[in-house]
Formats: C-alpha cells, sequence, structure tokens
C-alpha cells in the first residue's frame, strides 16, 4: 500500500510539475506604459502556454491578468492598466502550462510605477522671436495621458550656442510654452528638453532642437568682398570693351591714311624702280593706290599682321619701293 502511494505521488510529480520555469522575467516601463516579458525554462515543450498574475501592495491574493492567460513564446504582457495606481507597488509571477503540466511560479521584484518607469522627454519645437526662443511642448500621446500630466512638474532646459559653445540651465515648471529670453539677436541656439521629478529620476533628455533668435545679418567681410568682386568684373568687361573698340577704329583710320595718300610713296618707287635694270620695279602711282587699298580691305577681314620695316619689304618684293 505504502509503495502504491509514493508511485502515485511520483506519478504526480512528473506529471504536473515538471515544466520548466520561465525564466528572465523582467518589467519594462516607458513614459508610464509598462510591460512583462520572459523567456521559457531551457528544454519547453513546445505549444507550452503561459499565463500571468498580479499582486498589488493593497491586495492579499493574486489575480490573473486579462488578455495574458495564455501568452505564446515571445509574447509580452500589458499590465499599464493593470497598475492603476503610480504610488502603489505591484509584483507579477509567471507560469508556464500545458495539458496536465506546468511549472512553477517565477516572480518579479517589486514594481512602483512611477520610480521605476522611464520618462521620456516632451515634444518639442523651438522658434525665435527676435532676442529670445519660444519653446512649445506636448506631452507625448499616451494611454494614461493624466498620469503623464502628474509626472510633468518641471523641466531641465538645457541651452547652448552654436557658434562657441556657450551654454547655461533653466529649470521652469512644466508650461506648453516656455520663453527664452535675453539672447543675442541673429544668433542660433540648440535646445535640449528633459522632465524632472521629485522620485523619478530615469529621465531621457530630447534630440537637440535649434534655430536662430533672428534671421542673421551678413557679415561685413562678406560686403566688401561682393563689392570689390562687383568692381573687378565690372572695370574687366569695360577695359575688355575699350581694347576692341580701339583697335577697330585705329585699324580702320590706318588703312584710310593709306588709300588717300597714294602719292608719298610715289617717289621712293621710282627711285627704287630707277635703280633695276630694264625698267623692273617701276610702278605707277595708281598700281600702288590700287595694292595697299587692297590690302587695307583684307586686313579688314583677316587678323592684323605687325608691320615690317622698310628693308624687310624690300627684300621680299623688290619691286615696291619704301
Amino acid at each position: 500500500m505504502a509503495s502504491l502511494e509514493l508511485l502515485l505521488l511520483h506519478l504526480h510529480l512528473v506529471v504536473c510539475v515538471y515544466l520548466p520555469a520561465p525564466a528572465n522575467v523582467t518589467i519594462r516601463s516607458f513614459n508610464m506604459e509598462h510591460a512583462l516579458s520572459f523567456t521559457p525554462g531551457a528544454d519547453t515543450p513546445f505549444g507550452t502556454l503561459f499565463a500571468v498574475e498580479i499582486l498589488g501592495s493593497r491586495r492579499k491574493s493574486w489575480r490573473p491578468v486579462s488578455g495574458c492567460s495564455h501568452l505564446t513564446v515571445g509574447q509580452t504582457c500589458n499590465l499599464t492598466r493593470a497598475f492603476k495606481n503610480p504610488f502603489h507597488h505591484y509584483q507579477a509571477r509567471v507560469q508556464a502550462f500545458a495539458p496536465n503540466q506546468t511549472s512553477n511560479w517565477t516572480l518579479t521584484g517589486l514594481f512602483q510605477p512611477l520610480i521605476h518607469t522611464v520618462l521620456g522627454p516632451p515634444d518639442v519645437s523651438v522658434s525665435g522671436c527676435g532676442n529670445c526662443l519660444v519653446l512649445q511642448l506636448r506631452v507625448p500621446t499616451s494611454v494614461v495621458v493624466e498620469n503623464l500630466k502628474d509626472v510633468h512638474r518641471e523641466l531641465l532646459i538645457h541651452v547652448q550656442r552654436t557658434r562657441d559653445g556657450a551654454q547655461f540651465r533653466l529649470s521652469p515648471h512644466y508650461q506648453e510654452e516656455i520663453l527664452i529670453s535675453y539672447l543675442q539677436p541673429g544668433v542660433e541656439y540648440c535646445v535640449t528638453v528633459a522632465v524632472k521629478t521629485l522620485f523619478n529620476s530615469n529621465a531621457l533628455p530630447s534630440r537637440p532642437h535649434c534655430a536662430f533668435t533672428s534671421p542673421p545679418p551678413l557679415a561685413t567681410s562678406d560686403l566688401v568682398g561682393y563689392g570689390v568682386l562687383s568692381a573687378v568684373s565690372i572695370s574687366g568687361f569695360l577695359l575688355l570693351g575699350f581694347f576692341l573698340l580701339w583697335s577697330r577704329l585705329g585699324l580702320r583710320q590706318w588703312c584710310r591714311r593709306l588709300s588717300s595718300s597714294p602719292s608719298d610713296s610715289l617717289p621712293r618707287g621710282q627711285m627704287a624702280g630707277a635703280a633695276l635694270p630694264g625698267g623692273l620695279g617701276q610702278t605707277s602711282a595708281p598700281q600702288v593706290h590700287k595694292d595697299r587699298s587692297a590690302d587695307c580691305l583684307l586686313l579688314e577681314h583677316r587678323p592684323v599682321q605687325p608691320m615690317r620695316s622698310c628693308s624687310e619689304r624690300g627684300r621680299e618684293d623688290s619691286h615696291i619701293g619704301c
């Protein structure tokens, strides 16, 4: 009879108890939203389910959490509505179960929502107002907005000037609009905001939000540089235009002088022609005039060649005198 009872007790332990207990049972909280996570114990059979229960500081019995009685591996349990009072202490536990099998409970430590939650920053926007900045703040959208409004009693504002890194801090009471005065006009500042409470030091600052107090003025050196550059450009264009005009007028005047004074070169041509035997090199005045007029017409349609000396011209063309 005793051996039969021992056998039944052994079967009861094997069937009902020997499921691995859940591990790594943790409550994570951000902005007063709480979630319980866990991992299955080693060698937990496939298809095992999990149940979550909580115990409040003013209750003496555990009670199941709605929506968390048949969790599968990888699921979390939302405890936000179960932890209603942010000042109370709570505890949670998780059990694995299968048909005709259960595990031992795995408990969390004591959890107080207001102290253990991580407070994120409010939504921030920054704009300039001359010699000041205007901060627009908004509580993040959450299921427990009223609790967050109660928590956001005080702010920690960090202001830094971008130009040289000068910085200071402010600790005003929470308001939806905050004015930061006595700043330099036309200068950029970056602002970060965090929530500050008496009960919680787990506050995350916002990312830097940067803005100019007013539109930055142009630097004097930039204005001087633009002015000098403009003056040099205009002067260059004027000189180039004057040079082109002078070159064209000078060429035309030289051609007209050659075409209107053929007699000046006639004696030289006759003298040069007289020195040549057989009458070679004798050139009449109309012929010289005609040749030089043609040269001027050609010069207007081709690049101007440098003038040559009489000796060079005499060597190239001996029948035209200088």
